[in-house]
């Protein structure tokens, strides 16, 4: 007769007390996740996340309380969680899972790995550490009422990267508010700013900084002298946005210093946050003014909507913007709102200024008001029950890898609403590595077609590299017989380099490019493409298959160790996703088909893969399709603590 401790059979009880997780993100599905851990019995548990409290976590991320706000949320879920059982071995780690001190060897002590991350840059860097430490990874993600677990183990299933991923639609609120890594995530303050001084304020839409942070450790004396150190018209006062706005008149001038320079001096006594960032750098528009309009004088070729302006010239559309849309404002009288609609030129133009002179501020390329449109999506609320049954799922699936049954395991979509045969939790086969995978593949092989003489060695390094394929450390030689070191993760070793076109280093058409990051045990293979006619505004397209003329390697083949070792599962190419008519297809079957199924003549249909962030589809990529837009990195943070534009 099969023993029982509690539910469980005694020798998988046993393993859960013994054996060690790694819960990476501690927020709306790693809050669930962890008193779901220790109420199932599992008792050795570490848990890593660099964000901290928000008041608006409170309302679905149980184990914190109004008096945890601006605490750890690491920290404080460890000290909630023991309340449920305390007799359980939990460590707690404020910090992003993307430090160079949480290597491989790291995620070797564990036996499973779950990740409760809201960006791409980490899970991407979690997938790398979990294929190369061969530890199985449980992926998660939700986004409104839709949610999606999967299981990823090297050699038997695709990694996360193995499939092409719509454009991220949800990031974390203190990103849109302190840290702001890409447009995206300037063009979703700009909004958000949009309504806090014209529309409905919504005190989820915040857009000054998040002073209730840990990292944001600074003397009260410095932050009073630092923060009134521009103009008085533009000292920050903590009160309502739009009072303070009105109060001023919406004059355009004081609102600009107090958004893109007191606020910027006020990010920046919060010391820690640029530790290990780059700094934002505040404006001045009578600087601006006197030194900008002059370089600025030539026209800018091309249509309009395309065009990216100079810093001076979306300091003029702010200010044109705001005064048009003040006089509607006042047209409509005391109390009136005005709604932010993307068709609406003022309010666009409002978002295209303001985005584009944040982007600026924090380093980034700035885009043109085409762009800025483009990219425009919609709000998903966060649902506390959608965390609640993700959590759930992923102890179930912990549960079939502690018993050594990983072929049972399934990648499990949940829907809004019933499919046809009234199931909301729809569980499909999981799918074999991708032998095209830049990341799992045996020989990690890509191409990538550039312009050698426009490119710079920077550009390769932060655009391509880091940006677009997910490196953290990336070492660069190229493959011409003598071992030419191109890029070095070393600080200072090659930074003579950055400036320079590839073509100044003999790189050319077919030319190839070994590339290593030893932080994440990864090697990759570079075909260069020649190519002077890829479309306006595209520095790079990374292309799925290697090119047939590209020449066999005149060196040792490095490539054939990928992750590690000989025999790593293996990385692939990603490609272009191709529009889809819809975001999701139900599954008609209740099991066994492939997560990633492609439609087929089958007259069932069969819901394809969804993206673990936003529980959208991902289109089937043809075998010689482009790569996917690029995705930047961002702080490992809750799933669920999440924002999008409308």
């Amino acid at each position: 007769m099969v023993q029982l401790v509690g539910s469980l059979r005694k020798e998988l009880a046993e393993s859960l007390s013994t054996c060690r997780v790694l819960v990476v993100g501690a927020g709306g599905i790693g809050c669930e996740l962890l008193k779901n851990l220790v109420l199932t019995g599992f008792q050795n548990i570490e848990v890593i996340d660099l964000d901290t409290i928000d008041v608006s976590n409170l309302n679905r991320q149980f184990l914190f309380q109004k008096k945890h706000v601006g605490k750890s949320k690491a920290q404080v879920a460890k000290e909630s969680v023991l309340q449920f059982c305390p007799t359980a071995n939990i460590k707690a780690f404020h910090d992003s899972i993307m430090n160079p001190d949480y290597n491989v060897e790291f995620f070797r002590n564990f036996m499973l790995v779950m990740n409760a991350l809201d960006n791409r840059a980490a899970r991407n860097h979690v997938n790398r550490m979990c294929l190369a430490a061969d530890i199985p990874l449980i992926e998660s993600g939700t986004a409104g009422y839709l949610g999606q677990v999967t299981v990823i183990k090297k050699g038997l299933t695709e990694c996360y990267e193995c499939q092409p991923k719509p454009t991220q639609k949800t990031f974390p609120g203190c990103t849109i508010r302190n840290t702001p890594s890409e447009p995206i995530h300037c063009i979703v303050w700009a909004k958000y700013l949009f309504n806090q001084l014209f529309g409905e304020e919504d005190a989820d839409q915040e857009v000054s900084p998040d002073t209730a942070d840990p990292e944001a450790t600074w003397k009260p004396e410095d932050t009073a002298a630092r923060a009134s150190a521009s103009e008085k018209d533009g000292d920050i006062k903590r009160i309502s946005t739009k009072e303070w706005a009105r109060s001023t008149g919406y004059d355009p001038i004081k609102l600009f210093h107090k958004l893109f320079k007191d606020d910027i001096l006020y990010l920046l006594t919060m010391d820690k946050l640029w530790k290990k960032r780059k700094a934002p750098l505040p404006l001045n528009w009578q600087q601006l003014e006197s030194y900008g309009a002059p370089q600025e004088a030539k026209s800018v070729s091309g249509l309009k909507d395309q065009q990216v302006l100079g810093v001076w010239g979306y300091c003029q559309l702010f200010q044109r913007s705001v005064q048009v849309l003040r006089t509607q404002l006042s047209a409509k009288g005391d109390g009136a709102e005005l709604i932010w609609d993307k068709d609406d030129p003022p309010a666009m133009d409002f978002v295209t200024a303001a985005a584009n002179l944040r982007m600026h501020i924090f380093s980034m390329n700035m885009k043109s008001r085409f762009d800025v449109k483009s990219m425009a999506g919609n709000i998903i609320p966060a649902i506390a029950t959608t965390n609640a049954v993700i959590a759930g799922l992923i102890v179930l699936e912990s549960l079939k890898i502690l018993s050594g049954e990983v072929e049972s395991c399934r990648t499990i979509f949940l829907n809004k609403q019933p499919n046809p045969r009234k199931k909301l939790l729809v569980p499909c086969a999981l799918d074999p590595p991708s032998a095209n995978c830049y990341v799992c593949a045996s020989k990690p092989e890509v191409t990538v077609k550039l312009n050698v003489h426009k490119t710079t060695v920077l550009s390769l390094q932060d655009k391509i590299l880091k940006e677009k394929l997910g490196m953290v450390a990336p070492d660069v030689q190229i493959e011409d017989g003598r071992g030419t070191i191109l890029i070095s993760s070393e600080e200072g070793e090659t930074e003579e380099n950055n400036n320079k076109f590839l073509a100044d280093f003999g790189i050319r058409h077919c030319s190839r490019l070994q590339v290593d990051d030893f932080l994440q045990d990864y090697s990759l293979l570079i075909n260069v493409l020649q190519c002077e006619d890829l479309d306006k505004d595209v520095e790079f397209e990374v292309v799925g298959d290697a090119p047939d003329k590209a020449p066999p390697s005149n060196q040792e083949d490095v490539s054939s160790i990928a992750n590690g070792n000989k025999d790593s599962a293996q990385p692939s190419t990603s490609f272009k996703e191709q529009a889809d008519d819809d975001d999701i297809m139900i599954v008609d079957s209740d099991e066994e088909e492939a997560a990633s199924s492609s439609l087929g003549a089958s007259s069932s249909i069969k819901r394809k893969n969804q993206d673990e962030e936003t529980g959208e589809t991902p289109a089937k990529r043809p075998r010689t399709a482009l790569a996917p837009s690029s995705t930047a990195a961002a702080n490992d943070d809750d799933d669920d603590d999440i924002i999008a534009l409308d």
